[in-house]
């Protein structure tokens, strides 16, 4: 446009244009705030442990079942992250059933699961839940075995990870952290010294 045009243009107009085009600015930035707002992280599904397999091998012989787990929060599956939107399960399992799922899928491995059996294991979560902080980002969770002989364990694991300044980045490190951090729980349970008195009949 000739520099004779561009004058021509009112003054007014041009302020009217120049605030619209920031008004559009805003209302973007504001769409995208709220979209990203609307995000859900899922946790990867779960993959076994060589160093767990291989502890429970050494109880190979012994046939074990896994009775329904319990939680503190029974149902719950998902946690709000940093109010940008949840952590869920893989799968929208409660936390308590991919806890026991992540349990069953070893003893499976090291071939010591049975749908029935004369040792019966059952689980409660006393609690999950996670911190996101640039300086303290840790899953923590709590589990109690109890077996059908009377015998129980109480397992606690915290779990530390990288985080982010930014939300979506940090949670997205969260959601990726849950199943390294159920992997710790379990097997930190099974190489507890009192875990193969639970296996007794």
């Amino acid at each position: 446009m000739a520099r004779d045009a561009v004058d021509a243009v009112p003054e007014w107009k041009r302020e009217l244009d120049a605030g619209g085009a920031m008004k559009t600015g805003a209302f973007l930035m504001l769409a995208g705030a709220v979209l990203s707002g609307c995000s859900t992280y899922a946790a990867s599904r779960y993959t076994t442990s060589v160093d767990t397999v291989t502890a429970l091998r050494g109880f190979r012989g012994t046939s074990v079942a896994v009775a329904p787990f319990t939680a503190a929060k029974p149902g719950e599956t998902e946690i709000t992250c940093r109010a940008v939107g949840p952590i869920k399960t893989p799968d929208g399992e409660p936390f308590e059933q991919f806890v026991r799922k992540a349990l069953i899928d070893e003893m499976k491995m090291a071939e010591i699961y049975a749908d029935s059996g004369p040792v019966t294991l059952t689980g409660r979560l006393e609690s999950i839940d996670f911190s996101s902080g640039l300086t303290d980002a840790a899953w923590n969770i709590t589990l109690t075995l109890t077996s059908s002989n009377g015998k129980s364990l109480a397992v606690a694991e915290r779990y530390e990870y990288k985080s982010s300044w930014y939300g979506e980045t940090a949670c997205n490190q969260t959601a990726h952290a849950l199943m390294p951090a159920v992997q710790n729980l379990v097997g930190k349970t099974v190489r507890h010294p009192d875990f193969r008195l639970l296996l007794q009949p």
